[in-house]
Order: C-alpha cells, then structure tokens, then sequence
C-alpha cells in the first residue's frame, strides 16, 4: 500500500514525492508516461556530446531564497543571466526592449530620460488592460507593438493579440536604461550537472519508487493507495466533462553545427520572419565547452503535448468549473502547470508544491491527533 500515488514526474510531483517521503516517511508512487523524469526540464547529451533541452530552454530565475536553497540541496549551480536578441529589420536587438534596442533600431542617441518622454509620446493609453495588445501601446507605442510584439505573439498562440488576455505581453517588462538582462531576478543560475541529474538525486530515497511509461488510466486499478496527487491536465482527469481547455503546443528542431558558437546570445527571437519563434543555442546557457554546437527551433503548434494554458476570458471560465469539481473531489490533490491551467515559472511551480505538501502535511498531523 502507497500512501501517495503521484502522477506526473516535473517538478510539481517530483517536489511532492521528496517532501512527502523525505519529512513525513510517506510511501510514495510516482509514475509518468513519458520515458524520463524531469517533466518538460528533462535535458540530455545529444548524439555529439552537447547537453540540451528536449522541450526547449529552460532558465532557472527567482526572487525566493526558500526556493533557491530547497533547489540548492539537490544540485550545484552555475550562475547565468540569460539575454536575448530579437532579429527585426535586419538587425539583432535587444529584447526586453531597453535604450540599445530603440537608438538601435531608429539610428537615435537618446538618453534614459529622452527615451521615457519617447514612450510618453508615441503610448496609446487605455483606461483598463484588457487584451495583450493594450498592455503593449500603452506602454510603447504602435510601432513597437508590430515589430517586436505582434507578430510573435500570432505565431506563438495562433491569435492575434487583440484576442489575448493582458497577461501575456504584461510579464515582459520594457526598460529604459540598458540592462539588457533578460530576467532581472535575484537568483539567476543553471544546475552545473542539468536538470536531470538535479531530479535524480530529489528523488533518490528508498521511500520513492518511480515508473516510467506508465499511464495512470492503466494502472489506477491495480496500484493500494490512499491519496492521489494528479500533475497532469485537470480536464484530462475529469474525461473533458466540461469539454477540453485549449492548449498551445511546441514542435522542436534540432541541430548541431561544426562550429563553437551559431548565434552571439542564448536566444535569438524572430517576430516577424519565418515559421519558427525563436532558435536557442544551449552552450551559452550550460556553459559546456565543446567544438561544435547544437541549437534547436521552435515551431508554436495547434496540436501536441499540451504547454501553454491559451489565456482567454472563455477558457478560465472553464476551468472554474473544474477547479470547482477538483475542491469537491476527496483525497485527490491538483498541483503544477497543467493541473491549475496556469502559466508558471519553475520556482512558482516549487513554491506550489511546498504549499501544497504543507498544507496536505496538517492535515495528516490533524488527523494522527
């Protein structure tokens, strides 16, 4: 008998697994369908002996000490401050948009305070946010907005921004000096050893047992457990019976180059050209020293594994209505991405799982007691 069965191996159950079984003694079942653990983090050495992201870049970022030293137990770090470069009108810029990238683009040499009289004069102001292209013009303006922002955001969710939620272009901040840091956070670093290696060592305690391949449709019968902790999409575990909530999802391609380095920044986005968004070149976020160099492109897709919760008023209030069947549903715990339908940072998606494994921890407390 498990005492936790929990499904999906990212790092909302892979947190929850080590907490449960590290701190409290639980007996601990953590299966996932896909062939590794690590979730969406999983990276790997290619065929040439370069590590990389099978599901794209993944930085590590956060203002949270706690979140910082919980990690730290489980890996060494390498500091790294990832930047980014947009490809518009021929040139490579600096995105978030900072004082390089306008005097860059328009030929100018203005100052940090010339710059903000700019935005004051070219913003179009909104009363309320409401959609991604309000959160963008009334910042900096039209012109902006359709070279940096309208066209990747069309590729990336296959919506034109006046249909999106405010949310998704209001996280990326535009600057007036020129920082050209892509995050500004606290801690900013990579695991020395990858991501996998991080996850591997998390759950390295006799109280885990993993499966992989494993879905958990096809084992829910068989496995003695007495609470069920679900990772995957809410709607998926309800069988849709408010119907699916729309994801978007990524296509990656790889490949590997003879030469040391292909691209001047970890990333370089393309907002206006070509299918892809963006192309990563993981050297620059691992560090790896190595003659030649893998990148990888990322085609947004309609269909496939589900990555992006698609922010639309219609969409939350569908999962309102699961999120209500998931509170009435006894001794099942929702936690990480898919299961809340929301967009999260890595250490957002940790912090969860703390506060869940805290909360889930009382009320095994109470109920010795």
């Amino acid at each position: 008998m498990f005492d936790f069965l929990i499904v999906g191996a990212g790092f909302a159950g892979s947190v929850l697994a080590e907490r449960l079984a590290r701190e409290d003694g639980a007996r601990v079942l953590l299966i996932d369908r896909r062939s590794h653990i690590a979730g969406n983090a999983f990276d790997f050495y290619d065929d040439s002996g370069i590590l990389v992201h099978r599901y794209g870049p993944h930085i590590f970022h956060t203002n949270a000490p706690e979140i910082f030293e919980y990690l730290s137990q489980f890996t060494e770090w390498r500091p790294y401050q990832h930047r980014v470069l947009a490809s518009v009108e021929g040139r490579l810029v600096p995105i978030p948009i900072n004082l390089d990238t306008v005097n860059t683009l328009f030929g100018l040499n203005l100052t940090s305070e010339e710059l903000t009289a700019y935005f004051a004069r070219v913003a179009e102001p909104r009363e309320r946010l409401l959609t991604a292209e309000d959160a963008v013009v009334s910042k900096v303006g039209r012109h902006l907005y359709n070279t940096f922002f309208r066209g990747y955001t069309r590729k990336q969710w296959g919506i034109d921004p006046s249909a999106l939620d405010a949310q998704v272009t209001a996280r990326i901040p535009t600057r007036t000096n020129r920082d050209d840091r892509y995050f500004t956070d606290r801690f900013q670093v990579m695991p020395r050893h990858g991501y996998t290696r991080m996850f591997e060592r998390m759950l390295d305690h006799p109280n885990i047992k993993v499966m992989l391949n494993t879905d958990y449709r096809e084992i829910e019968a068989f496995v003695p457990y007495r609470e069920l902790i679900w990772t995957g999409p809410v709607d998926e575990y309800f069988d849709d019976r408010f119907g699916p909530l729309p994801y978007r999802s990524l296509e990656f391609r790889f490949e590997t180059h003879d030469a040391t380095t292909f691209q001047p920044a970890g990333t370089v986005n393309y907002p206006n050209d070509y299918d892809y968004t963006r192309i990563t070149e993981f050297k620059h976020l691992t560090g790896q020293s190595h003659d030649k160099t893998t990148i990888v492109y990322e085609y947004p897709r309609a269909d496939g594994d589900p990555y992006y919760p698609i922010p639309r008023p219609e969409n939350a209030e569908r999962y309102k209505a699961y999120e209500a069947l998931a509170e009435m549903t006894p001794n099942v715990h929702f936690a990480g991405r898919l299961a809340t339908y929301r967009y999260y940072n890595m250490d957002q998606v940790v912090a969860q799982a703390l506060t869940l494994w805290g909360r889930i921890r009382s009320c095994r407390l109470l109920s010795v007691n």
